[in-house]
């Protein structure tokens, strides 16, 4: 087989491997939207929103009104951003329905934005429940990466370095899902040590912890980094080696997923 074709081959490797890991996150993620409309949005119907305090780390607090005003924006944008998120990676819509991608990702924009906002408030207003200081910075840390990449999508969009846009809008996605990414990561290290958090304590401030709370974010960005540089530059061998990571990294997410259903999701629908 001639250099030409390995690239091709390799190309075709990675590019299968990508819209690998992307089916199986928005099934992850739309597995957390409908946890999120059906158990967040029926205590609201209910009018029973002192369950949510019991799922939240800052829940609603007495005569907290702005505080509690944000948590109640932050949930119901959540569903929002967590359904919506994954239609502006989807290259058909992408193509196809190009004023419902602008219209969608203008909310998808706005709601992080505002959302990262009502983090920064939630928690720098209230005491630090869990986490402690070190999990207020790395919250922040998220919000800000979120604002920032958002305002640099936008802005690559307007000049027209679409190539460019797509990759700061897959930047902002990863950032944003790093709640996501956060249960999920918490479920595969349960599963990995089959059914115990080993470096977890009761109040999230376990070196396992304060690993996932910088992780969570920032290990889907290096791999994103990795992934866009074998993408352009690296031979057929690179590719093929980034694509075999891809699937491991895939199932991996995949057991997260599982697991996190099992014990944070499913059991509260």
């Amino acid at each position: 087989m001639n250099s030409s074709n390995q690239i091709i081959n390799a190309d075709k490797a990675l590019n299968a491997t990508a819209a690998f890991w992307f089916l199986v996150a928005i099934a992850g993620q739309w597995l957390f939207a409908y946890y999120i409309a059906v158990f967040y949005g029926g205590t609201l119907i209910q009018g029973n929103l002192g369950e949510w305090t019991k799922r939240m780390i800052h829940g609603f607090i007495e005569g907290d009104y702005i505080g509690n005003a944000f948590v109640l924006l932050h949930i119901l944008l959540a569903f929002v951003i967590t359904f919506g998120g994954p239609l502006q990676l989807i290259p058909q819509l992408r193509t196809k329905s190009r004023l419902f991608h602008r219209w969608n990702g203008r909310i998808y924009i706005l709601t992080a934005i505002i959302i990262s906002l009502g983090a920064l408030y939630m928690v720098w207003s209230r005491e630090a429940i869990v986490g402690g200081l070190y999990g207020q910075i790395a919250i922040s840390g998220n919000a800000l990466l979120i604002m920032f990449f958002a305002i640099m999508t936008i802005r690559t969009a307007m000049k027209g370095n679409f190539i460019a846009h797509r990759r700061w809008a897959i930047r902002t996605f990863l950032v944003v899902s790093g709640v996501w990414f956060f249960r999920v990561g918490f479920g595969l290290w349960i599963f990995l040590n089959n059914g115990s958090a080993p470096g977890s304590t009761q109040d999230l401030t376990g070196p396992f912890d304060m690993f996932l709370y910088l992780a969570n974010y920032l290990l889907p960005l290096v791999f994103l980094e990795l992934y866009l540089y074998t993408k352009d530059k690296a031979n057929a061998s690179g590719k093929f080696t980034m694509a075999g990571t891809l699937i491991i990294l895939t199932t991996l997410m995949a057991c997260g997923i599982f697991m996190a259903a099992q014990i944070f999701w499913l059991p509260n629908i």
